[in-house]
């Protein structure tokens, strides 16, 4: 099977993404992404599958009927908060000790110590996946695992960072798919296979902290020489914003949300001029409004993104790897479009930060220019990944052909795979310069007519001209 597709779920506190592609081979054409509002999801999280799967039901099936498609299993990202790591060693005795090591021994090596791990509590935790540390033999120590496979010795001994997550997380979202009578085909731990979208390996190999602004959790994953060394996250994001503008100003949720995108910005000393400029709110149903100045919500969202910019530099410093940040921050995630939110970290901490977007080297987006945004990283992440996995098909395709050649799992629909694919990042592309982002969703400050019109009735007309 040369040409197949894949269809990515990222079940996110706002918002459920979808993304289906066609795979031919190395070439990953983009054929849909499209974000719908959740339901029954938090921090990530999925708390109520009855009411996640009817947005996750309807995103599927919009995709079917703009694409003539059936999609009949999909591939999912995992929780991002509530997951805690632990170092996990394991052994192995090689049956030939004259030959060299192979990817499939040092495959089982890190399944065997993702089994073997002793779960404090196995009716609650779930081992979500392991990345590979180290690795030694009779004569080498320390060894990445690009430079252990080829090696020769009579033993491997690994070292292992094991993910634990929360095991009713992961039966909620499996409970979901059951509903709808769609299959798992592959779940991904998303803060790591974010790293394949917006990450170049000179990046990885440096040093560089990777933070994620979700709108219910942020994440800072952490990479050196090439590896996956340490992960964290908060229950606090870019929807704790929102709620910040909304009960400060009195707004509906959605109100504030428009508001944010369009005139958010942090650091309102540096608006200059713009900081004076107030805002008219009306309320079309009652002809009552309110003014608002952009200063005063500037200072609404800087308050708030400092608290988080504060847990994800703690965590930083808890890792023990801040002074090997050579590369610094990359920022992605929705909650990056924040006018100023790259410069206020880089104020914070010290270091280089730059503000990340899909690199479209590996893929083409044409039809689909909406996934070049900050808040499609992680489906740009799981898709990439999947696409490496030659069996996966999750599409029947336009021309009615069903292929679905699983030699690793045939998966039946209603019946989830529990699988987690974690994998290195010896194949990342390098990073080209930061795309054009679409005009959706811009987050810069303007002033002008074409944004009233996105905020509609609910934002009106700027008060006196600017004044």
């Amino acid at each position: 099977m040369e040409e197949r597709y894949i269809a990515c779920i990222d079940p996110g506190t706002s918002k459920i993404a979808l993304t289906v592609a066609k795979v031919d081979r190395d070439d990953i054409q983009v054929l849909y992404y499209k974000e719908t509002p959740s339901d029954g999801i938090r921090y990530s999280c999925i708390f109520n599958p009855g009411r996640a799967a009817g947005p996750i039901g309807k995103a599927i099936k919009d995709a079917e009927e703009e694409l003539k498609i059936k999609i009949l299993q999909v591939v999912v990202g995992l929780p991002r908060y509530e997951v805690h790591q632990e170092k996990a060693p394991g052994s192995l005795e090689r049956t030939d000790p004259g030959s060299c090591i192979s990817q499939e021994e040092v495959d089982t090596l890190k399944e065997l110590a993702m089994e073997a791990y002793p779960l404090a509590d196995q009716t609650t935790e779930k081992v979500f996946g392991a990345v590979a540390q180290s690795f030694s033999t009779d004569d080498l120590i320390r060894m990445p695992e690009r430079d252990i496979v080829g090696a020769i010795s009579s033993s491997l001994e690994g070292n292992f960072t094991i993910f634990i997550g929360r095991k009713s997380d992961v039966n909620n979202l499996e409970m979901v798919f059951q509903k709808l009578g769609i299959a798992i085909a592959e779940t991904f731990f998303v803060p790591d296979v974010t790293a394949d979208a917006v990450l170049t390996r000179e990046e990885m190999d440096n040093g560089v902290a990777l933070i994620d602004l979700g709108a219910g959790a942020s994440s800072v994953t952490i990479f050196q020489n090439g590896i996956m060394r340490h992960y964290g996250s908060i229950p606090f994001g870019a929807g704790n914003i929102t709620s910040d503008i909304r009960f400060e100003c009195a707004f509906t949720e959605q109100l504030a949300e428009n508001i944010k995108l369009g005139f958010g910005a942090c650091l309102p000393e540096k608006l200059q001029s713009l900081s004076d400029k107030t805002l008219q709110i009306s309320d079309p149903d009652d002809g009552t409004s309110q003014n608002l100045s952009v200063k005063y919500l500037s200072e609404i969202i800087t308050a708030r993104q400092k608290e988080i910019f504060e847990a994800m530099l703690f965590e930083i410093g808890r890792s023990g790897y801040s002074t090997r940040l050579r590369s610094g921050i990359v920022l992605t995630g929705g909650g990056a479009q924040l006018v100023n939110c790259g410069n206020l970290l880089k104020s914070m901490s010290g270091y280089n930060v730059r503000i990340a977007y899909p690199q479209h080297r590996h893929f083409n987006a044409a039809q689909c220019p909406e996934i070049m945004d900050t808040s499609a990283t992680a489906s740009v992440g799981m898709l990439l990944r999947a696409a490496k996995l030659p069996y996966l098909n999750c599409v029947e395709s336009p021309e009615g052909e069903v292929e679905l050649e699983n030699p690793a799992q045939e998966t039946a629909p209603g019946q989830p795979y529990d699988g987690t694919v974690f994998e290195d990042h010896d194949k990342t592309v390098e990073s080209e310069k930061k795309p054009k982002k679409p005009t959706r969703r811009t987050g810069k400050v303007t002033f002008g007519r074409s944004l009233m019109q996105k905020l509609g009735d609910v934002v009106g007309n700027l008060y006196d001209g600017m004044q």
